[in-house]
């Protein structure tokens, strides 16, 4: 199952008999899953310009999503005793889809900050004890994207020539006073100095795709731990492979606080 995407790097895993039940039951739900995230890509400069926030790409996705039926729905779910309603709650999933009378859900976590899965995954387990849904999805980035994202944006930061904060100003990437003054810190230090692009390149990345956001290893934390369980749940994370340095337009941030 879900071949095409293996094959391409993402990383794919099935919880409490999810593989099963999406075999048999939600063979076109695999269909779709898989179109949607084949051919995503995610341009280098659309990952430095977002920052914290959904990039480009990610946003592509959650349309590829919509086309196919898989829109935003509010579960809402009401205890009446004797007539007497005596608890009602609401749950919001970015993704869902029915599928001869029963639906999936999907959450896209691109880059938010880890508690957001624990969040994700006991709103699927409430959902899935109620009979709501079958099987829950949760998408994040992967293992390989996670740890070369230092690479890549200083891959970015060589291919645009970035050695000062005046290059920054140039591809309209505008930096905090606080992080002027640490990246300043870090290249005129007297012991280790280190290069201006290094030192923004790791200052970018721990701030924005540090290890307190949702990644690969983050969601596999809460799996290892129950949360969730034992609600069905594929878990895909996005690879390296989906980031593009080609034929990219520049980065434009203008009036905004890119760092």
């Amino acid at each position: 199952m879900l071949d095409i995407l293996r094959g391409r790097g993402f990383e794919v895993q099935f919880e409490s008999h999810a593989a099963a039940i999406l075999e048999k039951d939600f063979p076109a739900a695999l269909e779709e899953l898989e179109k949607a995230l084949s051919k995503l890509t995610i341009p280098i400069t659309e990952i430095i310009g977002s920052g914290g926030g959904e990039t480009k790409g990610t946003q592509r996705m959650r349309h590829a999503f919509n086309e196919v039926g898989w829109q935003k729905f509010v579960f809402e779910i009401r205890k009446i005793i004797n007539g007497v309603e005596r608890e009602a709650t609401s749950h919001e999933v970015d993704h869902v889809k029915e599928f001869e009378g029963h639906r999936l859900a999907l959450e896209i976590e691109w880059n938010n900050k880890d508690p957001f899965f624990d969040r994700d995954l006991e709103n699927f387990k409430r959902l899935h004890a109620e009979g709501a849904i079958s099987v829950g999805v949760v998408v994040t980035r992967g293992s390989s994207l996670h740890d070369r994202m230092l690479e890549f944006v200083l891959r970015f930061a060589k291919e645009q020539n970035i050695h000062s904060f005046a290059d920054l100003d140039r591809l309209d990437i505008q930096l905090t006073r606080r992080k002027r003054t640490d990246i300043r810190k870090r290249v005129e230090r007297t012991r280790n100095p280190i290069d201006f692009a290094t030192a923004w390149a790791e200052n970018f990345v721990s701030d924005k795709y540090g290890e307190a956001t949702t990644h690969w290893r983050k969601l596999l934390d809460r799996i290892g731990r129950g949360v969730g369980n034992p609600c069905p749940l594929l878990l895909i994370g996005l690879p390296a492979s989906i980031v593009s340095f080609e034929n990219q337009p520049p980065v434009k941030r203008k009036g905004k606080t890119a760092a």
